[in-house]
């Protein structure tokens, strides 16, 4: 019998932990929503380098890019967190051989980018964008910011651009 009464102790405790999730109200100050969080990144490469097949409007680097790690979070107040390492130039043609391997932009900035409902009900991507942020030669880089988000921000992706707004990495893997 103190086998069932712990099971249920512990059924209990956990639903507890539940409420929140299943559309408890958070109290004043309490710590915004996650809404994404990400341990992968995928860099720009094959079709989608280029112009020639942007995702969500946003048009890929003009080179392939190869990346060792990109995580971080995105809160529904619009606070995004991206940490990226080894965000550099592929080790691959059409990449120029002194270029391979290196990233030769100074500033990388991060799209978020939403569906969401416009005018009319109508369906429309929103992208926000953040400031420069730096970047080192070996691609690494820590963007640190704050977006104001549509509402409602449906199926966000977060992209790690060039200043003039061309992806090199991309949530998901």
């Amino acid at each position: 019998m103190s086998k069932i009464r712990w099971l249920l102790a512990a059924m209990g405790a956990a639903l507890v932990g539940l409420v929140p999730v299943l559309g408890g109200t958070a109290s004043a100050g309490a710590d915004p929503g996650t809404i994404l969080q990400f341990d992968t990144m995928t860099p720009v490469t094959g079709p989608y380098v280029g112009s020639a097949n942007p995702i969500r409007a946003v048009p890929g680097g003009g080179l392939p890019w190869m990346i060792t790690a990109g995580t971080g979070s995105l809160k529904s107040d619009g606070h995004l967190l991206v940490h990226v390492r080894g965000l550099v130039l592929a080790d691959q043609s059409p990449v120029p051989p002194a270029l391979q391997g290196t990233n030769p932009i100074p500033d990388f900035r991060a799209i978020v980018s939403c569906q969401s409902i416009g005018a009319g009900a109508t369906a429309t991507i929103a992208n926000v964008s953040t400031a420069q942020f730096p970047a080192s030669t070996a691609g690494n880089s820590d963007i640190n910011a704050t977006v104001s988000l549509p509402r409602p921000c449906i199926a966000p992706i977060v992209f790690v651009t060039s200043p003039g707004g061309s992806w090199f990495a991309a949530t998901g893997g």
